[in-house]
């Protein structure tokens, strides 16, 4: 474990109760309070995939991981929004080289908000393209240093699609972000109209990466529900800490003990203990088997990219289950807005609702696994 390393996650940990007491004002304000950001960017926790090339810390995938999940044990919005602002260096690794080294060039912390449905027009013209279209759940928009926005070129390429970079001061926010769960990531949308991006700010996500690290040679919808995986995961733990502290004094109606004493709680406790133990342990094994694969530069097979999509949408999956679990047990007491079981539950299946975690990930899977002829595109 690397200096860097200790001290992200101390500096983290050390922040998660805060965090957890702030997570009504996050969740009413609809984002983070830009003091959060300040602290969470002090932390380093947007500089952690960067790499050390450009003053980063280079955090090692399970490492990264950890960081996001106890994040998400404090509060699932935080934990979300740094996931995807932290994400930057990814896509950015598609650009040219010298705009890489030009985006980490003052500072490594920078903050991406974007999305990858495209829903933009890009036309080309002298130098680069005019940008038109209005984009969706773009989290952490208000306070991103940089937007990235899919969009359809409309000059006969293949494949007909280009991301664009854009500025803070080229995009308008559109308040849309009005949404059962995931309410403090402020996933707005965003709007552009007839905007000059020059060329040198626009990549296709099915170039090759400038910059060769171990990060970049993970596919990457695997890394990202790697990431979606483990703050369902954070939720989860948190979700069986409420109940185990509901559980010790409530006494539900019509009974003489409480709820801790009940034969039928205890069941479904110590169940869910060992789900989520298995869940986390599985997550954290083929996150360990993804990053030596990067490290050794050895290719990422259909069959192990398979594997990797169907671990973390069971994992996904199990987490929502163990959150069900705890907000029901917590009856009529978790209900209440003030108890944050009702929280961790709009959360966690705000989060299932994820493309890269749903239920029908698993026929991709199966027919990799059954040696189907499979699109392995977006595997």
């Amino acid at each position: 474990m690397t200096t860097e390393t200790t001290d992200v996650l101390t500096t983290v940990t050390a922040l998660a109760p805060g965090i957890a007491a702030r997570s009504d004002e996050i969740e009413q304000q609809r984002r983070l309070p830009l003091d959060l950001v300040d602290e969470l960017t002090t932390a380093g926790c947007f500089r952690m995939l960067v790499p050390s090339s450009h003053s980063g810390d280079e955090l090692d995938l399970p490492t990264e991981m950890r960081v996001l999940e106890e994040l998400a044990r404090a509060d699932g919005s935080v934990a979300w929004t740094v996931m995807i602002g932290s994400l930057a260096p990814v896509p950015f690794a598609k650009l040219p080289r010298e705009t890489f080294d030009a985006l980490y060039a003052s500072r490594p912390d920078v903050i991406l908000a974007g999305t990858f449905n495209p829903t933009g027009v890009a036309t080309p013209c002298e130098g680069g393209f005019m940008v038109t279209g209005q984009w969706s759940l773009a989290s952490g928009c208000q306070h991103c240093h940089w937007f990235i926005a899919h969009c359809v070129v409309d000059d006969g390429r293949v494949p007909p699609v280009r991301m664009m970079l854009l500025r803070p001061d080229q995009v308008d926010i559109k308040d849309t972000w009005s949404v059962s769960g995931m309410c403090g990531t402020g996933s707005h949308d965003f709007i552009v109209n007839d905007v000059y991006v020059e060329k040198r700010h626009t990549f296709s996500l099915f170039e090759e990466s400038c910059v060769d690290a171990p990060l970049f040679r993970i596919p990457e919808l695997s890394f990202s529900t790697f990431n979606i995986a483990t703050v369902a995961i954070g939720i989860a733990h948190a979700a069986l800490a409420d109940i185990r502290t509901l559980a010790s004094d409530k006494v539900p109606a019509l009974t003489d003990g409480t709820l801790a004493s009940n034969a039928l709680f205890q069941y479904q406790l110590g169940e869910a203990d060992s789900r989520l133990r298995a869940a986390r342990a599985l997550l954290y094994a083929d996150a360990a088997e993804a990053w030596a694969t990067a490290v050794d530069g050895a290719p990422f097979t259909p069959d192990h990219r398979a594997r990797i999509r169907g671990t973390n949408t069971w994992v996904t999956q199990t987490a929502a289950a163990i959150v069900d679990m705890a907000y029901t047990a917590g009856g009529t007491s978790a209900m209440h807005s003030a108890h944050p079981l009702q929280r961790r539950l709009r959360d966690i299946h705000a989060l299932t609702q994820h493309f890269g975690v749903k239920p029908d990930t698993y026929t991709k899977v199966g027919a990799v696994l059954a040696g189907q002829d499979v699109d392995l595109t977006f595997l």
